[in-house]
């Protein structure tokens, strides 16, 4: 078993608990049973920040098993699965929401960032730059309107276009290629090149370093236990 890396299943963690914080607030609203008064900043730049943590981490993790030489195919493996859950989470939204479902989220862009992160493994250090790269374009080509959808993986939408949960790979994937750098300069070869107090013991990081060894599983399951607890407490 591969060794892991306490402090990045730690802030992993910490990402969960505040993805489930907004994601359960969101149901909430969405469901009419508590209107949360906030503006922009949390419901716009909040959960941006929350997947930028999770999509960074999502570099680090890869740039630290690609190091110990690990076979693409892993990675493919992999990548196709988590595409698959994201395939689910569009099936649930759109039988579910109907307008607004789930087209390109979190999930869909993770996957295939594992397919194809492995190829910018040799770039080293320059990913960092070309993760930069990305982030500015991207950001860029979000604000042009398209005369056509399929170009949404991408980050081309066309007007009008909404969804509750949309990660397109400009600019998210140019994240998990600065991830891929950092991992790269901190984890060279699969270990930990810096000096760092060991607090894997202590009781808040354990119980934040379990939740981040999990963070898929949560993910995918928090909504659909939510939705259950309130229907079987008659709130809905």
């Amino acid at each position: 078993m591969m060794k892991r890396f306490w402090e990045i299943d730690a802030l992993r963690g910490f990402a969960v608990l505040l993805m489930l914080v907004f994601n359960y607030s969101f149901a909430l609203s969405f469901l009419g049973i508590y209107k949360l008064s906030a503006d922009w900043l949390y419901w716009w730049l909040f959960p941006r920040m929350i997947a930028g943590m999770f999509i960074f981490l999502v570099g680090i993790s890869l740039s630290i098993s690609i190091s110990r030489k690990r076979k693409y195919n892993h990675y493919l493996k992999r990548g196709i699965f988590i595409f698959l859950l994201g395939m689910l989470a569009t099936a649930a939204t759109w039988l579910y929401l109907g307008s607004g479902f789930v087209v390109f989220g979190i999930l869909h862009l993770i996957g295939l960032s594992i397919i194809i992160a492995p190829i910018f493994f040799k770039f080293n250090k320059w990913n960092f730059f070309i993760g930069l790269i990305l982030l500015f374009f991207g950001f860029y080509i979000n604000t042009i309107k398209m005369d056509f959808s399929w170009l949404l993986w991408l980050g081309l939408v066309p007007q009008g276009f909404y969804t509750v949960d949309y990660f397109p790979l400009l600019p998210w994937f140019g994240l998990v290629l600065i991830g891929f750098a950092i991992g790269n300069n901190f984890y060279y070869n699969g270990k930990r090149n810096f000096e760092i107090k060991d607090l894997s013991k202590t009781n808040i990081i354990k119980k934040l370093a379990f939740l981040g060894r999990h963070s898929l599983l949560i993910y995918v399951l928090h909504q659909p236990l939510l939705i259950i607890l309130l229907a079987f407490l008659g709130i809905i």
